[in-house]
């Protein structure tokens, strides 16, 4: 199969002020995080995010031929000057389409889009008001889209994602609620890198595809496992706001446990850590001392290990997350870490609740 190639460089000379030196380490450069999207579906496993992963060696593919309109678009979480826009393309270094064949536009306010247009050598930069930059097809193609990269040129750097993946949504059952399960998505999709540095190991490559259904007839909340999340129709329309429940299946995607007779306690307590002391902190609610204990599961044994994670070691759900991958969990690893028991620490804690 034959695949459109574009290389395009488009850039805007800007004039520099000289800066008296100061011997002091600079402060940390300002960056912006960004999403990104496509009119044209993937093929395969060739994800969106590989277009912007600084890694020329993956690339996005569309399923289809582009029409006239189809477009790869980046949107900035914040407004930035953009520079400069490079569209690596193409599943090897080949032939230019013809300009007449595609456009760079960018807009103001992420709805909107007009042809881009380089300043003049020496024009000043106007201040930070780009939302989006995509790539246009401004006509009908005979091939499939792919894009090895897209190099930009902003302030503040616009950061390219660190553990692509692209979370398909499948709302058979429910046509209605797409509109929650984008937004769903998209916030899985932003959290996931967050949850992947918490949850990294040696050697450990997370999964770049996930596909999220929602079922009419699912009698639970949600369940995660192989790649897939499914979610329940009549939960998630008496309760749109309970996005959590999603972030903690998605905590699952990239546990992605092997081993067997793992702790299903320390499994589900681990990722509700991730959904209330890191994606939405402080909705956990308080605990009865005298009801509490370590292994009671999900957000209960998730305040365990906040406790824990707190006053002995930060990396505390790093590590007991390497084991249980490794399927090499056992009790013993409690008193490794802190220097005490399970029991001990979970006596510890409770007296910590008393009010």
């Amino acid at each position: 199969m034959r695949y459109l190639m574009v290389a395009a460089v488009v850039t805007v000379c800007v004039a520099t002020a000289n800066a008296e030196h100061v011997d002091v380490a600079p402060p940390p450069r300002p960056v912006v995080l960004a999403t990104i999207e496509s009119s044209l579906p993937t093929a395969g496993g060739q994800i969106r995010q590989f277009a912007f992963d600084a890694d020329s060696a993956t690339h996005f593919a569309s399923e289809r031929n582009p029409m006239k309109d189809d477009s790869v678009t980046i949107r900035f979480d914040e407004p930035v000057e953009f520079t400069a826009a490079r569209w690596i393309t193409g599943r090897s270094e080949a032939t230019d389409l013809p300009a007449k064949s595609w456009v760079t536009e960018v807009s103001h306010d992420g709805k909107t889009f007009e042809p881009f247009v380089s300043a003049k050598p020496g024009d000043a930069l106007k201040k930070p008001s780009i939302r989006a930059v995509r790539l246009r097809v401004t006509q009908d193609m005979k091939q499939p889209l792919v894009v090895r990269e897209i190099a930009l040129d902003t302030t503040p750097r616009v950061v390219p994602f660190r553990y692509p993946v692209e979370i398909a949504l499948d709302v058979t059952d429910a046509p209605e609620m797409k509109e929650w399960g984008d937004n769903v998505v998209r916030i899985c999709e932003r959290q996931y890198p967050k949850i992947c540095d918490e949850l990294m190991s040696e050697g450990y490559r997370p999964m770049t595809q996930i596909r999220m259904t929602l079922k009419k007839d699912y009698g639970g909340v949600a369940a995660a496992g192989g790649g897939r999340i499914t979610g329940s129709v009549k939960y998630f329309k008496a309760r749109p706001d309970d996005i959590g429940a999603m972030v903690h299946e998605t905590v699952h995607c990239v546990q992605n446990y092997r081993g067997r007779n793992l702790p299903s306690w320390l499994v589900e307590g681990i990722a509700d850590y991730i959904r209330f002391w890191r994606y939405e902190p402080g909705k956990a609610g308080r605990l009865q001392p005298e009801r509490a204990r370590y292994d009671a599961s999900y957000r209960t044994t998730a305040a365990f290990l906040a406790y824990v994670s707190d006053k002995y070691d930060p990396a505390l759900v790093t590590k007991l997350n390497t084991m249980l991958r490794q399927g090499k969990y056992d009790p013993g690893i409690w008193k490794t870490l802190t220097g005490k028991s399970v029991e001990e620490l979970n006596q510890e804690w409770r007296q910590s609740l008393v009010r």
